[in-house]
């Protein structure tokens, strides 16, 4: 059976001098805390501590990242437990186990194989040959009070981790955390797509949920207005920072009242086109924006995806199951009416995501580059990668700097991943700053003051952590 090993210089310039120097900057961030301010973990993890209960329902189940790939291969979603109650979790690890070529040289693979090795001690590859070794060993561990949620967490160096929910959420499971006595910092993230997309499955339905918890019309303009508001403000007394905002494109608009009033009821009385919806995502941008100038919450806005693009898929088993798929996004026209109305605002954060790598150096980077209130987030979903953090930094720094930019987000559902893609990001950052010493455009002890700032330091201002 083939051995299992991390290489200590993995993923670091392979000249000799400049993988020197990035192996000591790696040594300055290595162990310091992770701040995780965005992600999709889930709470009651953290809230009832409960042990996972196999290695297929902690590392498989939950990243679309592997099951999408296995589906790429004409693996059924329900033989690994999708959709599938009744599935067996061990035949669903032996799937991947024998399956597990498919995923040289991506990303997955080095987060999988870091969590195989450094939290579980695996000592041989996965393959169909080791997959129930691997199982039974880390079920086992399963079993031992260290491998529960709180005591990764812990173990890991996890200062604060946000997850994310959706204005119609109670947040129960944030408040058992916080009243049970656990250091862990288990933030909150107001995600308001399910009642601002008319286009998202039970928009009306949502939106008379959204009436029953703020008391508020939501029949009209201002009434909404006001129980966006409330619930913002509730998310804020449990613990959140930040707003998380996935519309499809970048669109922006700055409406009058009236003009507001009238494509609102266009909206809620269920007679709004296409373009008409668009409009109206557009329009709450903005609303959000003015919102978070009032109440200090960060804004977060990842156009640029167009989600469950299968649809048999979607009908089958619903949402995030790795059908969400880039798409082109422009950003300087499509920004321009938020920005004219709060882009100078120097106590507004508003966090840029991008999935169109394209954008970076044309768009993005020019624009964070020049207003203040816009901050750059690193590569997300597919491009949370070795080669796409190299190129986030590449195509940004010229432009933006490194301090119109966020530092790390990892954005994940699987839990283990969250330390072993901080490994990574933290890697790569140290080789691009070594070779920007290596070329004598930055000295060492700036560099390393900067691997600190992009490890840690930049997270926590930008998110207000």
């Amino acid at each position: 059976m083939p051995a299992l090993s991390l290489h200590p210089d993995r993923l670091f310039p392979v000249d000799a001098s400049t993988r020197s120097l990035a192996r000591r900057l790696y040594g300055e961030v290595a162990k310091l805390p992770i701040v995780s301010p965005h992600g999709h973990t889930d709470p009651a993890w953290f809230a009832y501590d409960e042990p996972f209960e196999n290695a297929t329902e902690l590392l498989l189940k939950p990243d679309h990242y592997i099951f999408r790939m296995l589906y790429s291969q004409g693996v059924p979603l329900e033989a690994i437990g999708i959709g599938n109650p009744d599935a067996d979790p061990r035949e669903a690890w032996r799937i991947l186990a024998s399956h597990y070529h498919l995923f040289h040289g991506t990303p997955s693979r080095l987060w999988f194989d870091w969590v195989l090795v450094e939290v579980f001690g695996i000592e041989h590859r996965l393959s169909a040959e080791t997959a129930d070794l691997a199982y039974d060993r880390i079920n086992e561990a399963l079993t031992q009070p260290g491998f529960r949620p709180r005591a990764l967490f812990d173990r890991y160096g996890i200062e604060v981790l946000t997850t994310t929910e959706s204005p119609l959420d109670g947040l129960d499971q944030h408040r058992v955390i916080a009243e049970s006595g656990w250091s862990g910092r288990v933030l909150t993230a107001y995600r308001p797509d399910p009642v601002i997309d008319p286009e998202f499955e039970g928009f009306h339905g949502n939106l008379k949920r959204l009436e029953e918890l703020t008391g508020e019309d939501c029949r009209t303009w201002q009434g909404y207005l006001s129980a966006h508001r409330k619930r913002r403000a509730y998310f804020a007394q449990h613990g959140a920072t930040s707003t998380d905002h996935g519309h499809p494109t970048a669109r922006t608009a700055d409406l009058s009242p009236s003009e507001a009033q009238a494509l609102f009821t266009q909206v809620t009385t269920g007679q709004a086109t296409a373009a008409e919806a668009e409009l109206f995502r557009a329009q709450m941008l903005t609303e959000m924006a003015g919102m978070s100038l009032d109440d200090g919450l960060v804004m977060q806005i990842h156009p640029g995806s167009f989600r469950n693009h299968n649809a048999p898929l979607f009908s089958r088993f619903g949402r995030d199951k790795g059908a969400d798929i880039p798409m082109q996004t422009e950003y300087v026209r499509a920004l321009q009416p938020l920005l004219t109305r709060y882009g100078n605002e120097r106590d507004l954060t508003i966090i840029l995501f991008t999935l169109d790598e394209t954008a970076y150096s044309r768009e993005l980077a020019p624009l964070a580059g020049h207003y203040p209130a816009l901050r750059l987030g690193p590569a997300w979903w597919f491009h949370d990668s070795p080669e796409g953090m190299r190129r986030y930094r590449e195509q940004v720094t010229e432009t933006a700097g490194f301090y119109n930019t966020v530092g790390f987000n990892d954005d994940t559902r699987a839990f283990l991943s969250i330390p072993a893609r901080h490994d990574v990001a933290r890697r790569i950052d140290c080789g691009f700053l070594a070779q920007l010493v290596a070329q004598h455009r930055l000295e060492e002890d700036e560099a390393a003051e900067l691997a600190v700032d992009l490890a840690y330091n930049l997270p926590k201002q930008a998110y207000k952590l």
